[in-house]
């Protein structure tokens, strides 16, 4: 599965919205790990919202290749922060309101030209 699939479906995900690795792994007929992974290698991100996706039990999830314990527990933070940012609360990292996931329909079109300007953005030489 290419990357760039899982991109264009992050990018479906409305701010203050949250799906799953299965969720997505199931429109892309492909599995949760594989997502995970393309989440995990996202050069796109924050423009391309990794982070809007959690477990499907509702735990937060890893985020920038760390799960649950890892060491220093920095990266779950961001992830957890971005998301109240947005509106989406946790506690004890299992989500609140069970009223913000976002099941799709996923929008490929939308994703696509949001995708293609992220990557855009990125390659713009940066001038100062």
């Amino acid at each position: 599965m290419a990357p760039q699939k899982v991109y264009i479906h992050l990018l479906a995900i409305p701010p203050g919205r949250v799906s799953t690795y299965a969720a997505i792994a199931k429109s892309l007929s492909s599995s949760p790990r594989a997502v995970g992974g393309a989440c995990r290698n996202n050069p796109y991100a924050p423009e391309v919202p990794c982070h809007r996706v959690i477990a499907s039990d509702g735990y937060v999830g890893g985020f920038k290749g760390d799960w649950q314990k890892a060491p220093s527990g920095v990266n779950q933070t961001m992830k957890l922060k971005l998301l109240s940012d947005e509106g989406v609360q946790f506690t004890e990292g299992r989500l609140v309101a069970k009223d913000v996931w976002f099941t799709g329909p996923f929008d490929m079109e939308k994703g696509q030209t949001a995708l293609k300007i992220a990557i855009q953005q990125r390659q713009k030489p940066k001038h100062g």
